[in-house]
């Protein structure tokens, strides 16, 4: 972890960059969002998308997906990963809130709900436009992160704290910033590192260059 950056100035040329881009997920309301998060863990938001028409279909809102059962909603989401065990957290989600208007919005609240843990919840918090109790750490900011400076190590929960030690709260929205930086630019075996926008504080990117230099 890089010590010697001021990284709440440094972090602005990536904030502004990504600033206003849309999650990955198609959602139309935070039911919506809700499911599909827990629905994106461990698989991929292109697949979410394409399960989501057809699920919110059947199931259009929090009270709805209550009256369903773990079986019923194996149908629509057969093909996506963990499929078992995230039938089980909606129906239990949704039996436990019963209406849209019940859905939480505080980390607390998010978090001992089945199926969502800190980057779920906070993911949540950001897309409804919440204030930030966390920072979200998904694998692409489990990469960027270390190779930045701005944390070390592989641990979800230790590069959040680490960032969020660094940033005061109002900034604790480089976490989809990061995964959008990771998806187009830091990507895992060929990142880009001459257009990035980060180049100029990177450890990644500094050390690549000296050793070039050497």
């Amino acid at each position: 972890m890089s010590t010697k950056v001021n990284w709440p100035e440094s972090i602005k040329p990536l904030l502004k960059k990504y600033k206003g881009n849309a999650h990955p997920l198609e959602y139309k309301n935070i039911y919506q969002l809700i499911v599909m998060v827990v629905l994106s863990a461990q698989d991929s938001d292109k697949h979410i998308n394409q399960v989501g028409p057809k699920f919110f279909e059947a199931f259009p809102d929090m009270r709805a997906l209550s009256k369903s059962t773990p079986e019923l909603l194996l149908k629509y989401i057969s093909d996506v990963r963990n499929f078992g065990n995230k039938a089980k957290w909606l129906s239990a989600m949704a039996q436990k809130i019963k209406d849209n208007k019940n859905i939480p919005l505080t980390l607390g609240e998010l978090t001992a709900l089945p199926g969502i843990g800190r980057k779920s919840a906070n993911v949540i918090l950001r897309e409804s436009g919440r204030e930030p109790e966390g920072v979200i750490v998904d694998l692409h900011v489990v990469r960027v992160a270390p190779r930045l400076g701005i944390a070390s190590g592989t641990d979800p929960k230790k590069i959040e704290k680490q960032i969020m030690e660094v940033l005061p709260q109002k900034d604790w929205d480089p976490g989809m910033p990061m995964s959008f930086l990771g998806r187009e630019i830091c990507r895992p075996t060929y990142p880009k590192c001459e257009i990035c926008v980060m180049n100029a504080v990177c450890s990644y990117y500094n050390q690549k260059e000296k050793a070039v230099g050497a």
